[in-house]
C-alpha cells in the first residue's frame, strides 16, 4: 500500500506539471491542428500513467481520469469545445475540471441532488455487498450477477460522489451530478443519456457523436446519420473500456466488451428511430413495465458481455480485498490523528 502511495503522489506531481504547461503554453496557441499538437504529448504521458499502478482501484482511476476523460477533454480543448471552454480563470479550476470527473452546474437545481439519507443508505449497502463476498460460494449465478452489479454502480456513484464533495470544498462552485439512479430508467435511451456516468455522455456527444452527424448528414438522410452517430459513440466507448480492462486486469482484450456496446449502441438506436415513428408517439409504455425490462436488459448483457473477463481475470476478489485492505490501513492513522 505504502508503495502505492508514492506511486500515486509521483504520478500527481507528473498530472499537475502537465497540466500547468497546457493551460500557461497550449493557451496561447490558436485553436486548432496547432493547439492539439501541443497537447498531444501529454495525452501520450496521460495513456501510460495507469501502468504506474499495480492496485486495481488506482490503475482503473487513473485510466477513467486521465487516460480517458482528461485526454478527451485536452482534445476537445484544443479546438475550444467541450466542458474546459471557455476557459477556467484559474489554473486550480483548470487542473480539477481536467483531472476529474465534473462539470460546473450553470442552473443549480437543490431538487436535483440526492438526499444525504439516500446517500447513506448505499454507503451501508455497499458495505453489506463486502461481506457477502465472504459468502461467494453459497450464492447462485443470479444471486452473484446483482451483486457484481451493485458493486460496480455503488463503488462508482460513492466514489465520485467523494471527488464531487473534495472538489466543491476547494473550489466553492455547484457541480452536476455524475449519476442521476440510473436503477429508474424507462429505457436504454434515458439510461444512458440522463442516468449513468453523465461525465462521459457530456464528452461523448461534442467528441464523438455530434462530428459523426455532422459529416455523415452530407451522404444521407438524418435519421440515418443519426443512427451511424449513436454506434459511433458506442463504438468509441467499447474501444476505451477495452484499454481500460487491460490496464486494470494485464490481459490483451477478448473483445466481449466491445460487443457489449455495439449491442447497446444498436439497441438504442434502433430505440431511437422507434420512437421517432407515429405510431409511437401515440402510445406510451408504463414505468411499471418499462423499469424492469431496461434494468433487466442492462443487468443480463452486462453479465453476458462485460463482466466475464473481470471474473477469469479475478478482478472481483481482488475489489473488495483492496477495499477492506484500505479501510484497515486508514482506520489506525485516523485514530491516532483524533487522539
Amino acid at each position: 500500500m505504502e508503495e502505492e502511495l508514492k506511486n500515486f503522489i509521483k504520478v500527481w506531481v507528473s498530472i499537475i506539471i502537465s497540466v500547468s504547461y497546457c493551460y500557461y503554453l497550449s493557451t496561447r496557441i490558436k485553436p486548432g491542428v496547432s493547439r492539439l499538437l501541443s497537447v498531444l504529448p501529454v495525452c501520450v504521458l496521460f495513456l501510460l500513467l495507469p501502468l504506474f499502478f499495480s492496485s486495481v482501484h488506482f490503475s482503473g482511476s487513473a485510466a477513467f481520469f486521465f487516460t480517458w476523460l482528461a485526454n478527451f477533454k485536452l482534445i476537445l480543448f484544443s479546438f475550444d469545445k467541450g466542458p474546459l471552454y471557455p476557459l477556467p480563470q484559474t489554473l486550480s479550476r483548470f487542473i480539477y475540471f481536467t483531472c476529474f470527473p465534473i462539470k460546473s452546474q450553470h442552473n443549480p437545481k437543490s431538487q436535483d441532488d440526492i438526499p444525504k439519507w439516500v446517500f447513506a443508505i448505499k454507503v451501508v449497502v455497499f458495505g453489506v455487498l463486502l461481506r457477502m463476498y465472504d459468502y461467494k460460494q453459497h450464492l447462485s449465478p443470479t444471486m452473484l450477477l446483482i451483486i457484481y452489479s451493485l458493486h460496480i454502480y455503488l463503488e462508482l456513484e460513492i466514489g465520485l460522489m467523494l471527488v464531487k464533495a473534495l472538489v466543491f470544498i476547494s473550489l466553492g462552485c455547484d457541480l452536476e451530478p455524475q449519476f442521476n439512479e440510473p436503477y429508474l430508467a424507462t429505457s436504454l435511451q434515458d439510461f444512458w443519456g440522463r442516468r449513468w456516468n453523465l461525465m462521459v455522455t457530456a464528452i461523448l456527444r461534442p467528441a464523438v457523436y455530434d462530428p459523426v452527424q455532422r459529416i455523415a448528414e452530407w451522404k444521407m438522410r438524418t435519421d440515418h446519420a443519426r443512427f451511424l452517430a449513436v454506434l459511433a459513440t458506442f463504438l468509441v466507448s467499447g474501444a476505451v473500456h477495452e484499454l481500460i480492462f487491460f490496464y486494470i486486469t494485464h490481459e490483451m482484450p477478448t473483445g466481449e466488451v466491445s460487443w457489449f456496446f455495439v449491442l447497446h449502441g444498436v439497441c438504442t438506436a434502433a430505440e431511437v428511430a422507434v420512437k421517432k415513428r407515429t405510431f409511437m408517439r401515440r402510445w406510451k409504455m408504463s414505468h411499471m413495465v418499462s423499469r424492469p425490462l431496461t434494468v433487466g436488459f442492462v443487468v443480463l448483457t452486462t453479465g453476458w458481455l462485460f463482466f466475464p473477463p473481470l471474473i477469469r481475470s479475478g478482478m472481483f476478489e481482488k475489489l473488495p480485498n483492496e477495499v477492506l485492505l484500505f479501510i484497515d490501513f486508514v482506520k489506525p492513522k485516523l485514530f491516532n490523528f483524533s487522539s
